[in-house]
């Protein structure tokens, strides 16, 4: 079982076990370890931020640990997560790190790893890391004197990662004249995002583009879309983009103002990658959280749905198995493999732009290919991670209540990956029974289990 590591990496409150500069540099020396004895050159490791204040002491205590085990560091600051993932595998680094706590509020941060491939690491690699982290491996290999590694500032990683991303929409078509609301998150994409669609010709009204280290994800982004959708309306814009704080997922908001969540963007792009042959066994990929309606629109059309457990890299391992190409989260992570390793906020929006652009229709009316079956989430804090197995009584609670949907509906309850938190969904037709069906799971693991 591994300890430290999550569904999306390392992720807790900064400076705070285990999130601190000792354990930042532990990893820092491991992942080096890993990597050089992999590699017959010298190892080079790249590493990526987004905008917390709390990521200059953790990116420095990274590249600490991974210069005393003599392998380089390529310092690239505030970038997308995508962004390391393609500069890791474009500038055939041994690895890439993004430190990183996502969605999660400027206190708390996260350690991300992928290989030079480009890809998350798999669970078993991440257990090895944890495993060097505890051991004496680490204390007897560390080189001296000239052996030492060393640290590089990447000065042009922003405009490789720009000039890819534009690469990714259609050459045929252009941006002119295409008003766009787009939000930032004050996170990782406040310089990158700006420029992509500037410079393929829209008129962007920027929001969410003034980090100061402690407003990343505040009140905007892809977890507040409010802001978005008031703009959209107040300018009349085509299209609003929302990103969260590390990029690498999007909410988009049609011209109406209304939110458009990952399972709409990915049944829109899954119908147009179907029409152009280009859907891989004409399959999408999701995860257990995506509506059930998706699994309707993927048949209509005359696909088919799998789906994975929660977490984009679980939809990146069964893809890359299976042959499939495309694949995501009802959450927005939206993974186009054949241009990408992982999920890309700022790829994706280029994507469904594209089909808007081919079929001339907006955003609203290419959403209107999938119905949402009613369904509500929650998440409830509990006093310490669990499963929801171990919370007294919830297991026959929740197969009395599936039965009171009598077929029509499905009940998921899991912990998140990343903290203290139990997530609870109810899907099914009639809406007041589902959102009485959450009120009663979630009541429970409060009294039994609930911060007291």
């Amino acid at each position: 079982m591994r300890k430290l590591f999550g569904t999306d990496g390392i992720r807790g409150t900064a400076n705070i076990h285990p999130m601190t500069t000792d354990i930042a540099m532990k990893i820092g020396q491991a992942v080096a370890f890993i990597f050089k004895s992999k590699r017959s050159r010298h190892p080079r490791i790249l590493i990526g931020k987004d905008t917390r204040l709390s990521g200059y002491m953790l990116e420095n205590a990274i590249a600490s640990g991974i210069c005393s085990m003599g392998v380089d560091v390529l310092l690239v600051g505030p970038m997308p997560t995508p962004a390391i993932a393609f500069l890791t595998e474009s500038m055939r680094a041994d690895a890439g790190i993004v430190i990183s706590a996502s969605h999660n509020p400027f206190e708390d941060n996260g350690i991300k790893i992928f290989s030079g491939d480009g890809f998350k690491l798999p669970d078993e690699m991440e257990m090895e890391i944890e495993d060097l982290m505890t051991s004496q491996r680490l204390n007897e290999t560390k080189p001296t004197g000239n052996d030492v590694g060393r640290a590089f500032r990447m000065d042009d990683a922003r405009g490789r990662y720009i000039v890819f991303l534009k690469h990714t929409f259609p050459k045929e078509f252009s941006l002119d004249g295409m008003k766009i609301i787009l939000d930032c998150a004050n996170g990782a994409t406040y310089k990158v995002a700006p420029a992509v669609f500037e410079e393929l010709g829209a008129n962007v009204i920027h929001l969410g583009t003034k980090p100061n280290g402690t407003n990343i994800n505040k009140g905007c982004g892809a977890l507040h879309p409010e802001r978005t959708q008031q703009a959209v309306k107040e300018y009349g814009a085509d299209i609003g983009i929302t990103l969260d704080g590390d990029g690498d997922r999007l909410i988009l908001i049609d011209e109406k103002g209304q939110k458009v969540d990952g399972d709409h963007i990915m049944a829109i792009c899954a119908k147009d990658m179907i029409e152009s042959r280009k859907l891989s066994k004409n399959t999408l990929v999701a995860t257990v959280m995506s509506n059930i309606g998706l699994e309707v629109a993927m048949r209509e059309m005359g696909g088919k749905l799998v789906r994975t457990r929660v977490g984009d890299r679980y939809v990146v391992e069964t893809m890359r198995r299976n042959g499939y190409n495309f694949g995501g989260e009802q959450s927005g992570h939206l993974i186009f493999l054949e241009h990408i390793t992982t999920g890309d906020g700022i790829l994706a929006a280029l994507q469904l732009i594209a089909v808007m652009k081919k079929t001339g229709r907006t955003a609203s009316e290419l959403a209107t290919v999938m119905t949402s079956i009613p369904q509500v989430l929650k998440n409830v804090t509990v006093r310490e991670k669990t499963t929801p197995d171990r919370i007294p009584g919830l297991n026959d609670l929740t197969q009395k209540l599936e039965k009171d949907l009598k077929g029509y509906g499905r009940i998921l309850i899991r912990p998140s990956g990343t903290e203290p938190v139990i997530r609870v969904m109810v899907e099914g037709e009639d809406e007041a029974q589902i959102n009485a069906t959450a009120q009663e799971i979630t009541g429970h693991i409060n009294r039994v289990y609930g911060i007291s």
